[in-house]
């Protein structure tokens, strides 16, 4: 017998549960799976031997639909880091045992760049171990947009779609009055401003959008920001501010720190939301004007009945990909997304090895940055606009969407 185990890591988003859809989709029509089994809590949720049997959970393609547009992970997730190999080789051991257990021969992994680090630790393993009859392959998924060896990530376009939207709603908002006033708004985005950038689709439809954006990548100066914003009320009586929560100084000091603690989560990365309180306080104190800072925080990946259609699309047919790859017996793999078009828009489907990806960032190209720095550029309206396209078939029951539950 050989059964196949997919399970989801890191962030949530509005599109990772169309990837675990793809996987069954696919596994669902090989003869060379026999049971389908989610891992709650990822990796973690493989240590402790807590699966979950998506034959029984999902009973047809309506369940399919459902899972497809449930936000966040349906399986659950994790921010837990596999033991270096060279130091402790006690976890590897015992995830193999486990899936000798239960008869695991394809295991698909849903995540970020921390979740590549576990397909590429697992994968190495098996085959420093000469361990052929476990695939390990990865599934890309994340909102930052930051993994390389990919065009885009899964979760991207719809967030992106969110953030756009959300901007066009609020600079309508902010344009009620006629008193000056500023409104900073705080993009998700730790080191690659790619969702922040996306704040500038509010202008597709004519809108004026955010007066200013600033992404992670450039160097960030107070100063400048207020002399730009400064320039701004000169002209239009409210400034609709777009910001990166990880913008950092020329030292390579994040702006949030003077509100955060120096905590660090299971992987070393600093909690570092805060910086539009930062701002805002800087733009009372030397501005004078009326100001609010606003954090859209989780909002950002879960705001499934805004998702890009497109999204949704082609997370489910990375989930098929990344599963096919398994099943043709490939491991160490992460499936992937090659624009091979912008006009008309056109994709396909691969895979790459995944040590090309963990612990790697793709940010922000420079020409995708206007020379000021505080705004984008045409070429990255090229780039997002395609991502964005299409809304997907909500289904709702008492008034609200319907989810699906498998754990």
């Amino acid at each position: 017998m050989k059964n196949l185990l997919v399970a989801q890591s890191g962030g949530p988003t509005a599109a990772i549960n169309a990837t675990v859809a793809g996987v069954i989709t696919a596994a669902l029509t090989s003869r060379k799976v026999d049971g389908i089994w989610g891992a709650v809590n990822g990796i973690k949720g493989v240590l402790e031997e807590r699966f979950v049997d998506l034959k029984e959970k999902i009973s047809g393609t309506g369940d399919l639909d459902l899972l497809c547009q449930t936000p966040a992970a349906a399986l659950g997730s994790c921010r837990f880091k596999l033991n270096n190999i060279e130091e402790d080789s006690s976890q590897y051991e015992e995830i193999i045992r486990i899936f000798r257990k239960h008869e695991i021969a394809y295991f698909i992994y849903a995540g970020g760049n921390d979740s590549m680090d576990t397909v590429d630790k697992l994968s190495a393993y098996c085959k420093d171990h000469d361990i052929n009859d476990i695939k390990v392959m990865g599934a890309p998924k994340t909102i930052d947009n930051d993994l390389v060896g990919t065009d885009h990530c899964p979760g991207f376009g719809s967030a992106a779609k969110y953030i756009g939207t959300t901007f066009a709603e609020l600079e309508r908002d902010c344009h009620v009055y006629d008193t000056k006033a500023v409104t900073i708004v705080e993009v998700m985005g730790r080191n690659a401003g790619w969702l922040t950038a996306a704040s500038a689709l509010s202008r597709n439809n004519g809108g004026h959008g955010p007066n200013l954006i600033y992404l992670c990548e450039p160097a960030f100066s107070v100063e400048s920001f207020l002399a730009d914003v400064k320039h701004e009320l000169e002209q239009y009586d409210s400034v609709l501010v777009a910001i990166s929560e990880g913008i950092k100084d020329k030292d390579g000091i994040y702006i949030s720190e003077q509100v955060q603690s120096k905590a660090v989560d299971n992987f070393g990365h600093s909690y570092i939301a805060g910086s539009a309180r930062v701002l805002e306080d800087a733009v009372r104190r030397e501005i004078g004007c009326k100001v609010r800072s606003i954090e859209l925080n989780l909002m950002q990946r879960c705001a499934s009945h805004v998702a890009s259609a497109v999204d949704i699309h082609e997370s489910k047919m990375l989930g098929m990909t990344a599963c096919q790859y398994a099943l043709e017996g490939n491991s160490g793999l992460m499936a992937a997304v090659e624009r091979t078009c912008n006009e008309p828009y056109q994709v396909h489907f691969t895979a790459i090895p995944v040590s090309e990806v963990s612990n790697k960032e793709k940010k922000v190209p420079e020409s995708f940055i206007n020379q000021a720095g505080n705004d984008v550029t045409e070429e990255m309206m090229e780039y997002l606009r395609p991502l964005v396209q299409g809304e997907t078939p909500v289904i709702y029951e008492n008034g609200i969407p319907k989810y699906i539950y498998l754990y």
